[in-house]
């Protein structure tokens, strides 16, 4: 291959520029208006994907939104690897909060802020980038399958079904995936887990109608009041989750592998200032990296009820509403935690109100090897690339397709992610380093360099 850096050096304002037209377009899964939109993303991937020299490129219906395929098979002897990433992505509200508008990416202080910038637009965009550089010097030293699908906001309910219908299509030796993050950019880090997810809204109904809160307040239940009582019981002093059974099937790690963990870096203080919060809060006993990494956690993502508008309405509402999710972590299975859950907020009750659970989605966590060839090529990819070894970590986040990869393709996935922790994804000013991004074009060809030459 050529030199990597000066091909990024003569193209970088291209790359650039095709990213931010991507980002342009507001391919929202979880909003039906923006339809036509994420079907358009689709289409700019599979153009982008022909332009860089993939080969039978194909968007792949199914009953939600479309899956982008392509490939490059140079020798079927050779070693083959899947690129997955989804070209979906989160809401942009609250609108309010976003300093410029979430659609139209502006660039300041060498950072683009816009949504999707890193999850997973950016990211995944990376690859193609660096696909066409391996094309542009001397071809792919290994078969490349790619697979960017866009309902992974939404669960990726029908990429199960592409999966399993289509393994013969997407048979592989090893995935590669950017969709996390590393600890800083010069802390190159690589994913070795992820957690699992289950996702309920949660519905409380009082009276069948909103009442005058003077008339009836103080005899009939308000169901946000119940709700929020409900949702509070559900952790103990200790920060611990009150589900029963909740914990029993949780990996207990080792005081080893928590000493390796604790290696990497933690600015405390000034991980409270980012935040601008005065104290850190969680379960007993773990660091706030174990936290956010390899122990479970039931959060509340969005409550309402009520009126909410502007002034003042004394009523006492009908119904109250809340969205929960709970992290999982190895050896948790979502569906058995989903019916846990169910149970046991169904039990608490009271009789002064009816309780509604609906279950969305979920996915199950995932734990990659440290010792395998895949893992090795990408540790020296990036020792190549920042000068520096990559320190192993685990993520707070989920990608359920990781485990369905394990499951039916039985193949194990490389989380090469560039992104940072501090980069807002799924919040207001979402944004990712031009550093990064480029970063990550430069070090995926030294991966398949290195993993090609290790599997012979």
């Amino acid at each position: 291959m050529g030199n990597i850096q000066t091909y990024i050096a003569e193209n970088k304002e291209r790359f650039l520029n095709e990213l931010l037209d991507l980002l342009k377009i507001p391919s929202v899964s979880a909003d039906p208006k923006f339809r036509d939109d994420v079907f358009e993303a689709a289409e700019f991937v599979k153009q982008k994907l022909v332009e860089a020299g993939a080969d039978n490129v194909e968007v792949c219906s199914t009953k939600g939104y479309p899956i982008v395929y392509g490939e490059k098979i140079v020798d079927p002897a050779l070693p083959t690897v899947l690129v997955y990433g989804h070209y979906d992505v989160q809401p942009a509200d609250p609108y309010e909060l976003w300093d410029s508008p979430p659609f139209e990416p502006v660039i300041k202080d060498d950072v683009i802020y816009a949504r999707g910038a890193c999850d997973d637009k950016g990211q995944f965009y990376m690859h193609i980038k660096a696909f066409e550089y391996m094309m542009q010097n001397g071809g792919v030293p290994c078969n490349v399958k790619f697979m960017i699908e866009g309902e992974e906001e939404v669960g990726s309910d029908n990429l199960g079904t592409f999966v399993e219908s289509h393994t013969e299509k997407l048979a592989c030796d090893v995935v590669l995936i950017s969709d996390t993050s590393m600890i800083a950019n010069d802390i190159p880090s690589i994913t070795t887990g992820l957690r699992g997810l289950s996702y309920v809204e949660v519905e409380v109904i009082g009276p069948n109608r909103d009442l005058h809160s003077g008339v009836y307040g103080g005899t009939v239940a308000n169901p946000i009041n119940v709700l929020s009582k409900m949702i509070a019981s559900m952790h103990d002093h200790d920060g611990k989750i009150t589900i029963p059974g909740f914990y029993e099937d949780v990996e207990e790690i080792s005081s080893e592998q928590r000493a390796e963990m604790a290696k990497a870096p933690f600015d405390k203080e000034a991980y409270k200032k980012d935040l601008e919060v005065d104290a850190l809060l969680g379960e007993t006993g773990y660091t706030p990296n174990e936290r956010t990494s390899i122990r479970p956690t039931l959060d509340v993502n969005g409550m309402w009820g009520g009126y909410i508008g502007e002034g003042a309405k004394t009523v006492l509402p009908s119904k109250a509403f809340a969205k929960i999710s709970m992290r999982l972590v190895p050896n948790q299975d979502s569906e058995t935690i989903t019916k846990l859950f169910q149970e046991h907020f169904e039990s608490i009750a009271p009789k002064s109100v009816k309780i509604k659970v609906t279950p969305h989605h979920g996915g199950e966590p995932a734990v990659t090897p440290t010792d395998s060839i895949a893992y090795q090529a990408a540790s020296k990819a990036y020792e190549t690339s920042f000068g520096t070894k990559p320190i192993p970590t685990r993520d707070g986040g989920s990608i359920p397709i990781v485990a369905l990869f394990k499951k039916v393709l039985e193949v194990d996935t490389i989380l090469m992610g560039f992104g940072l922790d501090s980069d807002a994804i799924h919040s207001p000013n979402e944004h990712y380093g031009l550093f990064n991004f480029y970063k990550g074009i430069e070090t995926i060809p030294y991966f398949y360099e290195e993993y090609s030459k290790m599997m012979k």
